[in-house]
């Protein structure tokens, strides 16, 4: 049988070592010897003796879920084999988090990671409950992380001197030692004469850098969330 679908960027090839690779732009294949975590349903298809359990938050992280509509709905994935993972053909970009660092991800973005690194959901400082339920996952540890982003992610440093305001729907995540505050761009004038649609914003301030997607939350997907 002969075809451009099984050309070798296609085929999935046997794993020679444990851990996360891409497959492609839009799928994480993991090596699993042990344990890892992945987002509820990501999976697309396994080889081997894997099991998958829904994995707990505590009660302060599903308190925090039930109120946002936001967090990290994770399973745990054990045993040995492969597993591949994808969420809406969104694109697939895997993070080397070391020893010291701190990344703020919007759990809508978290695709699965490494059982070595630490997650906490935390509200955005300075954003209380008016900027759209912002409760995000900072992940700390060693270990990577595979990041999902419609269309092609935007990364934009952040410096003491340029602080940078980002569309709440839109941020993917930052570095989490930059400040936040919420950020109104509108006149109350303007809002009463029904504005711009980009009254608020979550405004970024330090040194480190901000991702954002090329597109907003849509409402539908907003609403299954």
């Amino acid at each position: 049988m002969k075809s451009d679908l099984f050309a070798s960027e296609n085929m999935a090839e046997q794993a020679t070592v444990p851990g996360m690779t891409l497959q492609n732009a839009k799928a994480v294949k993991y090596a699993v010897n042990g344990e890892m975590h992945a987002r509820q349903g990501s999976m697309i298809a396994f080889r081997g003796n894997l099991q998958f359990e829904r994995k707990g938050q505590g009660i302060g992280g599903m308190l925090k879920r039930a109120v946002t509509g936001e967090g990290l709905a994770l399973m745990a994935v054990r045993g040995q084999g492969e597993a591949w993972f994808a969420h809406e053909a969104n694109n697939c970009f895997i993070v080397d988090i070391e020893q010291g660092d701190a990344l703020t991800i919007n759990g809508r973005n978290v695709l699965c990671f490494d059982p070595t690194l630490s997650y906490e959901i935390k509200t955005v400082k300075g954003a209380g409950m008016t900027g759209g339920g912002l409760f995000n996952s900072v992940f700390t540890g060693y270990g990577k992380l595979a990041v999902i982003c419609e269309g092609n992610p935007i990364v934009i440093p952040v410096s003491q001197q340029w602080p940078v305001y980002v569309d709440t729907d839109a941020v993917v995540g930052w570095s989490a030692q930059l400040n936040t505050s919420l950020h109104r761009s509108q006149s109350v004038g303007s809002m009463i004469r029904g504005g711009s649609g980009e009254a608020v914003q979550l405004m970024l301030q330090g040194d480190g850098f901000v991702i954002v997607r090329p597109s907003e939350l849509k409402t539908e997907k907003a609403s299954a969330s």
